[in-house]
């Protein structure tokens, strides 16, 4: 076992061994998440959203740690800004936190179309998947308003909406695709960290 990779959750994993996949087959210099854990190289973490928890919990397990955390929203983005600049004091250890406000953030609209069949609009800082399931909702039941719906009915459909955008719509995600939403090449630099640290083992 050469790293840990520390996430939110499993959906991040979903997407990081998906689009490192893609990534791979064009650049194959990057690392291919997914075969690094079939592989036994790699191991993902899901934390549950709590980053500040996991500062120096793994250090006695003395492996190179990277910790990716979504930016999300004020006070929460300031709060991982501390627990980043913390964790990039540790030795063999790199945390990063995204630009945008999460994973489904990168997505292309068309790739999350293909599997919506809707034409889907968002900010890189909005809630994709709540914005992509009150959208699909309101579409295909006419009257029915979003906001009508019980916070239990919302929440429901947004997980659901959640689970595809990091698995089936990851996969419609193309080179040309990516690099029109991560044009600074940030996902890149993600795998690149990665694969940097588990050279140092």
């Amino acid at each position: 076992m050469r790293i840990l990779v520390v996430v939110e959750g499993i959906h991040d994993i979903e997407f990081l061994t998906r689009i490192s996949t893609l990534l791979h087959t064009d650049d194959s210099a990057l690392p291919d998440l997914a075969t690094m854990e079939r592989n036994r190289e790699l191991i993902f973490l899901p934390i549950s959203g709590h980053p500040q928890a996991w500062i120096r919990r793994l250090a006695p397990l003395n492996l190179p740690e990277f910790h990716l955390s979504d930016r999300e929203q004020s006070p929460v983005t300031e709060q991982r800004q501390t627990t980043v600049a913390a964790i990039n004091q540790r030795d063999h250890c790199r945390a990063m936190l995204t630009k945008k406000r999460s994973l489904e953030n990168y997505l292309h609209p068309q790739s999350v179309q293909a599997i919506a069949g809707a034409v889907l609009e968002y900010g890189d800082h909005d809630c994709v998947a709540t914005v992509a399931a009150q959208q699909i909702f309101e579409s295909s039941h006419g009257n029915p308003n979003w906001k009508q719906l019980t916070q239990r009915a919302r929440v429901r459909l947004t997980k659901r909406v959640k689970h595809w955008l990091n698995t089936s719509a990851v996969e419609q995600m193309t080179i040309p695709l990516l690099q029109e939403r991560d044009p600074d090449g940030e996902i890149i630099s993600w795998l690149e960290s990665i694969s940097q640290l588990a050279e140092t083992t």
